[in-house]
């Protein structure tokens, strides 16, 4: 063969390659056209499924709703059950009614907004529960098994121990602070509150809570600690008359408790047995007056209807409260005595041992009286008192008026007399079983020893003539000494 057949045979040869080449190119461009159409469309009918329906292993309040779209699955939500058990950690204490869960088709924006969040685009197998609660409130689970969880756990507390706070306390003059103690009983509050944010499930899961008591170190302690100490070196200036007593917390309060609102509560018992002291010390009522006469002579006379003391017991709850308040002083105001009324009466005086320089001075023995003001004899006449004979002397001891008028009839029983009615001028009673100043017109005898067998019924008689001045000088109130 020549030059010339060879090379024409070399370029048939290739020419015939590449129409070989071409055509099988042209097939094969095809089929992958087909197959990328073909991926394309499972890709786009893969991306429609996953934006349409669940994953697997997806659940909604537990309920598995793995390959539902949002209306399948809210249709199954809907039909299933909430046995409505509650448990605390691993101990069921409730079963509550089956229910249906209540979602209605008012909850599918919600359920497609959980398709939504949960969206792959390529499946996916990973496990995940979502929480959906409805639209329009359980009213069985918000409020009637809410309710019945909350009785059970009271009944439960009561037989459980409860725990002890640690406090400071004031003990025997000392502040210490006992020891706290843990116990069994739940915290309700807590617990109810966990309830509400519990997921909407067929069974509600607790986890225990109880109560704890208050700890020795706490802020609560230190602060209850600190509020005693402040008892301790407070002082309540106690006024009594124009006395001031200096109570210093540490000498008149012995034990004390402070609340959880840092409030103290004192135990009055060491108080009141200071104000008993003070009482004793400075009151009047049933003790002997120092007495000066018109004579210069000093006596003791006996306080009957004239004097005061304090309620020590009120007066104790108003220093008690001084303190627990922490103010800085406080005057006597609960004052009681023999006038009709309990009232006591010589609390304001202050001069002349407690009876002062305006009073009625009766000598019994020398049968006359005596009327000062402030300090000065003003007058003075011969009086009669009671029957000697009879028994019906007129009462010894430091009286006070207690009223006057005129003019007056006076009733009542005497020895021999049984039921009298005398007219007098001037009245002015001392003693509340009746003695008193008044005119004796009747009378004839005014001899200084007519008391001894004619002398009144036991009251003071007084001239006629003089009454009038000796009744202008009397003052409700004033003290009367007679002896």
């Amino acid at each position: 063969m020549c030059v010339g057949q060879a090379v024409e045979q070399t370029v048939d040869e290739v020419v015939h390659s590449r129409k070989k080449t071409s055509k099988w190119y042209k097939n094969w461009k095809i089929i992958i056209s087909i197959v990328l159409i073909l991926i394309t469309l499972i890709i786009l009918g893969m991306s429609y499924y996953q934006a349409n329906h669940f994953n697997a292993n997806i659940t909604i309040n537990t309920i598995d709703v793995g390959g539902l779209t949002a209306d399948e699955a809210l249709a199954k939500l809907q039909a299933s059950n909430l046995k409505n058990e509650i448990y605390i950690g691993d101990q069921q204490i409730l079963d509550g009614q089956d229910r249906l869960m209540g979602l209605s088709e008012a909850d599918l924006p919600e359920v497609e907004k959980l398709l939504k969040s949960q969206y792959t685009f390529f499946p996916s197998f990973k496990a995940e529960d979502f929480s959906l609660l409805p639209s329009e409130q359980d009213l069985y689970r918000s409020k009637v098994l809410k309710k019945a969880l909350e009785q059970e756990l009271v009944s439960m507390n009561e037989t459980l121990e409860a725990p002890i706070d640690s406090q400071a306390i004031l003990q025997d003059g000392k502040i210490i602070v006992t020891e706290s103690n843990d116990g069994q009983q739940y915290d309700i509050d807590s617990l109810l509150e966990s309830y509400d944010n519990h997921d909407y499930t067929s069974e509600v899961r607790l986890e225990p809570i109880h109560l704890l008591p208050i700890k020795e170190d706490s802020e609560m302690v230190k602060n209850q600690e600190k509020k005693l100490q402040e008892l301790l070196d407070h002082t309540v200036d106690y006024k009594v008359q124009d006395q001031v007593h200096s109570l210093k917390g540490s000498d008149v309060i012995k034990n004390a408790t402070v609340s959880g609102e840092l409030k103290v509560k004192v135990d009055p018992k060491d108080l009141q047995a200071k104000l008993t002291e003070i009482n004793d010390s400075q009151s009047t009522l049933g003790k002997d007056f120092t007495f000066k006469t018109h004579s210069g002579s000093v006596i003791s006379v006996k306080g009957k209807g004239y004097g005061w003391a304090l309620n020590v017991e009120k007066e104790t709850a108003q220093v008690q409260a001084a303190f627990e308040k922490g103010e800085s002083s406080t005057s006597a105001s609960n004052i009681y005595g023999n006038g009709w009324s309990n009232e006591g009466y010589g609390y304001d005086t202050l001069t002349n041992d407690g009876i002062g320089d305006t009073y009625a001075e009766v000598s019994i023995a020398e049968q006359r009286m005596w009327l000062y003001k402030d300090g000065k004899e003003i007058f003075t006449t011969h009086v009669v008192t009671g029957k000697r004979s009879t028994g019906e002397d007129t009462n010894p001891g430091v009286w006070y008026i207690l009223y006057k008028r005129t003019p007056y009839t006076l009733t009542g029983s005497a020895v021999g007399n049984p039921d009298y009615s005398v007219d007098v001028s001037y009245w002015a009673p001392f003693t509340n079983g009746g003695q008193g100043f008044h005119d004796a017109s009747w009378r004839g005898n005014w001899s200084s020893t007519a008391y001894l067998t004619g002398g009144s019924g036991g009251c003071v008689n007084v001239p006629p003539g003089v009454m009038s001045t000796v009744y202008n000088n009397l003052s409700v109130y004033q003290p009367v000494v007679i002896y």
